[in-house]
This record gives structure tokens, sequence and C-alpha cells, in this order.
């Protein structure tokens, strides 16, 4: 009895991640017979869930009230820019080049408004909509939590 060894269709992997780009989904499974491919854009969950603990005891109670309380006034200045992950936030497509935006400036929808480097992976954060930059919370070269305001468009 032979086996045959599938090989990966690369072009399907850019497929189906190009497919997540355009529709903002984090994650998209594609099953064929006995052949199963699964692109996701974020950590397993079961990493997240793991990291929440270790910093949870000390740190959870401040910032759970720092976030409400800071919550109403940020809605009210404009759209937030949540993190879609965990990691550390870069301005700047490098240390040398200037940052991507500027308060007062207006962008574009999908235009890049930052860099999460998550895993050693620098993730590109795009505009979910066109307008203007009200205020940049995110520092540069700071960690970054899942769900942290990053930037505030009106």
């Amino acid at each position: 009895m032979t086996t045959k060894k599938k090989s990966i269709d690369h072009s399907l992997v850019r497929d189906l991640a190009d497919i997540l780009n355009d529709t903002d989904l984090t994650e998209i499974e594609f099953e064929q017979d006995d052949f199963r491919i699964r692109v996701s854009r974020t950590p397993a969950p079961t990493q997240v869930v793991a990291a929440a603990p270790v910093a949870a005891p000390v740190a959870a109670a401040p910032v759970a009230m720092t976030a409400s309380a800071e919550a109403p006034a940020a809605a009210s200045r404009g759209f937030n820019v949540p993190s879609p992950m965990v990691g550390t936030a870069y301005l700047s497509p490098s240390p040398d080049e200037d940052a991507f935006l500027k308060v007062g400036q207006t962008v574009k929808e999908g235009q890049t408004l930052l860099i999460i480097e998550a895993m050693k992976t620098m993730n590109q954060i795009p505009s979910p909509k066109s307008g203007k930059i009200v205020e940049i919370t995110a520092e540069d070269g700071q960690p970054v939590e899942f769900g942290d305001t990053l930037v505030i468009i009106e």
C-alpha cells in the first residue's frame, strides 16, 4: 500500500491570508477531502489565557479602574482603535524613520497606523476607518495589551 504525501499549496495559504486581511477576520479554515488548513492572524487563545494569570494578581485592579475611568472620556473624543494583540508598539517603521502618523493628520481606511511586535513578528495595524487623528495613546517601544486603545480617530 502506498501513501501519498500532500504538499502545501503556498498559493492557497496566500489566498486565505488575503481573505483575512480583506475581511478583518482573525481566522479562516479550509477543508477538502482529507486536507485541512487553518490560517490565523493572532496567537492561539491558550497562549493568551496562560499569560493572563501571571500579570493579574498585582496589576488587575488598578488597570481595570483606570480603563473604566478613561473609557467614557476617550469615547466622546472619537473612535478608539483597540490593540488586536499583546505586544510592543512601534510608531515608525524603523528607529531612524518618521512616525506613521501625527496628531491632527488625516488618515484613510487601511492606512498603517503603527506596528505591534508580537512573538518576533512585526504586525502592521491598519486604520479601521478614515478620519483625523485626535490622540495617539500608544507610546513608541512600550508594551500594549489586547484591547488597549492605540489611537483615537475623529
